[in-house]
This record gives C-alpha cells, structure tokens and sequence, in this order.
C-alpha cells in the first residue's frame, strides 16, 4: 500500500487533465447544516475524473505497446479518457461499449477519434468482448479500474484535497463502481488523515461494493440498474477490493429518486448538470447527514462526472422533488357530487400543486391522483392527516414506483355511462385547455366561478416549471346552458382552447357512441 501512495505522487496527469477547484456549495451548506464542498471533476476536459487514470496508465506503456495500440470496455467515461489520452499520446484506441450507454458519451468518444465497437448491456459483457479483441489484435488493455496505475491516477484527487484544504474534513464521499476512484483517494487521504472517514456511494440497484464488504468477499451481482450507468458494474475489482476492506470507513446506498435531487442540488449551487453517478456522493453525503445527524461538519463530495444524456432530464426533474421528500404523489377519494372538488382544494389551502388528475367514473366516488409540494416526510404525513380527518380516504403513493413511472401518465378513461343520465339527457361534455397563472388560489377562483349545476368530469393539471400551469378541464354543462359557459370563459380571463372536437378526445376520452 505504501507503494501504491508513492505511485499517487509520481502519477502523471496534468498533460491532459487540470487540478479542479475545491467549492463551498453554500445552498447545500445551508441545507445540511454543515460546510459542503464539491471537488468539481465534472469540470475535467472529458467532464470526469476517468481522464487522469487512463492516461496515467497510458503514460507508463512501452514504446512498443502504445505503438500496436490500446482497447478499453467503458459506458463512457473511461472511454473518453482513453481516446482523449490516445490521441495525446498518438496510439491507435479502440473503446468497446455497452449498447445501452448514452448517444452523448458514444458521439464524445468518437469525436477523439477513437473506434467505437457497442457490445452487450453492461459493463461486464462489454468487457469480456475487449479482452477477446485485445487478445486477437494484440492491443493493451487499459481497465477502468482493476489496475495500480489507473487508481494511483484517480489518487492525484486526494493530493489535490490534500493542498486545498485548510484542515482535514470530516469525511470525503465518493462514488463506486469498480472501486477505482474510492481505493486511489482512500490510500492517499488515510496515509495522510487517518482520521478522515471514507465513504463510499452506490445506487440501491448497483451495490456491489456494499454487498462485498459485508459477505467479506467478492460479490457478483444477477442484475445491475443502469440509471446511474457510469457506476453499472457487476462486480468490483480484486485490487479495489482490497484497497476498500482497509481503507472505506462505511458505504451508503441511495435510491434513483435521491440521486435525482443531488441532480438539482448542484444545479442550484452551481448551475452545472451531474450525470447521475456525478451526483452519487452528493446523495450519499445526504443521506449520510440525515441518518447519523451530522451538525457543524466539514463534509467534502467527489462531483465525479458530468456526461448527462439530455433525453434523461425529463426524468431526473419528475423525480427530483420526490428524492428530497418536497413532493407528495397521493390518491385521494372524493364523492361524485357537485362541490367536492372545491372542498378538497379547501382542504389543500394554500399548497402547490404539481400534478392533478380526475376522470368522472362509475359508481358514487372518484379517486384523484394529484402531486402536492410538502416540505418534509412530516409534513407529508401532516397532510394525510389533514385529509383523513374530513373523511376522505387517502393513498400515499410517494414510495410507489408503478405510480411514479407510469399511473401519473395513465390516468383517464372514457365518460361513463351515468354521466349523462335520463333525466339529464341534454348533458354536453364540453373540453377546454386552459392556462392558469401558476400561483396559490388560481384553480379555487376557477371552481368559485362555476355555476354549480355544472359537473367536472375531467380535470388534469402538471406543473411543467412555466410562469403558467396547463390544466385540461371536462365539464358536463345543459346545452341550453351553453351561452352562461361562454360568458364563464370571458369572466374567466384565462388563456382557453376549446378541444371538444379534437380527435385524441374522441378517441381517448369521450363518451363511447353507438
């Protein structure tokens, strides 16, 4: 292990890579209640910290090996910093990929002018196919992370921790995958600070470092999730493995919908995007305060990459505020009646509103799916109170993927068969997008101003982000009565579209014809 340490000092990156700087993330700071700091890798030239131990291990090859060429298995990061370093050191690279890895860090990898072959689903069987490659052409392989030279470049972290630091934090969180990063900053940093803790952060779906630690021996994962893709691996190294049973204080597993909100919460510090394994140890260090109550602390997080696939910040902003507990996903059941959909925006008072769902169905009672801001887990639970004490049966469906992920896209459903009735057989359902002013109050004036003969039997709201909130309103309204609703909308003053005849109403949505 002393050797490693010597290999960190002796390290050679700063022919391609730059020492990142050291930040406060003061609304972090602030939040936690201890000083955070980012170590801002996402800032390197390929936005990840894989640059400096590829081309540490690239810069150590004989003339010979780098003349016949390199091949490595990345989901991307990794791979820029072969080619990248390939290209400095001017040595043919081939990089194998998983076919699920993402266009931005394939067309990045490419743009080095490496050659790119995609193979398998994950890192392992990416892996397997460049060492069949390496072995037939005859092209050193560079491992991302099983190699002493590899972590001894992603260690040059530590020293440069070591240099920025006024005085030793009490802890450095960093992201695993192979292990490579956690096992060159763990060797630097307890040489250096053995009081120091080291904490290693991995996905709930991608935890073979954890399960390692505490079978006491090398785990190879069934399944791996590949949300936070550049941490997909099976099976961490023999070498890393080692470093971490002497040097990892503790691990910490979080969820999707956590490292989503350390998405945002590095945006809102430092309006940089993190890719999802970027944002691991920032999750982790959350998570970390939360369970032991941490106060007063000097915390550090490796912001390790930022090689975000634009297509996926649809996803992390859904998830974002329910990984933080400030959003509520709850079915609430109301009765089928005039008047209950005011009562329950009574009920909700002066609360955000992020998403809102209802489709008229049979039978006495309605179930609303709607997404509600909320400050805490508590304040959560506050709610549900609050609903259940009026006697409305309430469902938290917060923690409930199916919902998360497909019902709040899902809900709908045809106008049943007693919407429009015998003795009301001259019912219109009458469609309208509407733009609402997307502030507290604006959706009771809308309900305040409807005539209460006339029935919601649609009602679908997202909070989309905008000055404006787009809310699609169903209304069951007498066709003699069709003069008061356009009156209504004038009154209104909203931005309205009528969508009565729109095709994917009628086929979707309106009532069933003979």
């Amino acid at each position: 292990m002393e050797d490693l340490v010597q290999k960190i000092l002796r390290a050679r990156v700063y022919d391609v890579a730059i020492e990142t700087p050291l930040e406060k993330a003061k609304n972090l700071t602030e939040r936690t209640g201890n000083t955070v700091w980012l170590k801002r890798e996402d800032l390197q030239p390929v936005f990840s910290f894989k640059l400096r131990g590829a081309y540490n291990c690239m810069a150590s090859l004989g003339k010979q090996q780098l003349a016949k060429g390199v091949i490595a298995s990345s989901a991307g990061n990794h791979a820029q910093g072969v080619a990248l370093s390939a290209s400095y050191l001017k040595c043919k690279a081939v990089i194998v990929m998983p076919v699920t890895t993402p266009e931005v860090k394939v067309n990045a990898v490419k743009a080095h002018k490496a050659e790119v072959v995609l193979y398998g689903e994950t890192y392992d069987e990416s892996y397997m196919e460049a060492q069949r490659i390496g072995k037939e052409k005859g092209l050193t392989f560079i491992h991302p992370f099983d190699d002493q030279e590899v972590i001894a470049g992603q260690g040059t972290i530590a020293v440069e921790i070591g240099r920025q630091c006024q005085k030793p934090p009490k802890a450095i969180y960093v992201a695993v995958g192979g292990g490579g990063l956690i096992g060159g900053i763990g060797a630097y940093i307890k040489n250096l600070w053995p009081e120091v803790e080291i904490i290693g952060v991995e996905p709930q779906d991608a935890d073979a470092m954890s399960r390692s630690l505490e079978a006491g021996e090398r785990v190879k994962l069934e399944n791996v999730g590949l949300f936070a893709d550049g941490v997909a691996v099976r099976e961490v190294g023999n070498y890393t493995f080692d470093l971490a049973k002497i040097y990892v204080d503790a691990m910490v597993r979080v969820s999707n919908d956590e490292i989503c909100a350390a998405i945002k919460d590095v945006f809102e510090d430092t309006r940089s995007i993190l890719e999802p394994a970027g944002a691991l140890s920032i999750a982790g260090l959350k998570a970390d305060v939360s369970r032991r109550k941490l106060k007063g602390k000097d915390l550090i997080a490796v912001a390790c990459g930022a090689n975000m696939n634009f297509d996926r910040l649809r996803f992390v902003a859904e998830r974002a505020e329910i990984g933080e507990e400030r959003e509520s996903m709850l079915s609430v059941e109301i009765q089928e009646e005039a008047g209950s959909l005011k009562k329950l925006c009574e009920i909700l008072g002066d609360r955000n509103l992020t998403e809102f769902s209802y489709r008229m169905g049979e039978g006495n009672s309605a179930h609303i799916f709607m997404g509600v801001q909320v400050t805490s887990k508590k304040d959560r639970l506050i709610l549900i109170n609050k609903f259940t004490s009026k006697g409305l049966a309430c469902v938290d469906l917060s923690d409930n993927e199916l919902a998360k992920m497909h019902l709040r896209h899902m809900v709908g459903g045809r106008l049943p068969s007693q919407g429009i009735n015998s003795d009301k057989q001259h019912l219109k359902e009458l469609i309208y997008r509407f733009e609402f002013p997307e502030r507290p109050g604006a959706l009771m004036r809308f309900l305040e101003s409807m005539r209460p003969s006339w029935s919601i039997s649609i009602f679908h709201y997202r909070n989309h982000g905008s000055d404006v909130g787009r809310i699609v309103v169903g209304v069951l309204v007498m066709e003699q009565d069709l003069n008061q609703w356009e009156k209504f909308l004038e009154d209104l003053g909203y931005p309205s579209w009528n969508e009565t005849n729109n095709p994917a109403y009628k086929i979707f949505l309106g009532a069933q014809t003979a």
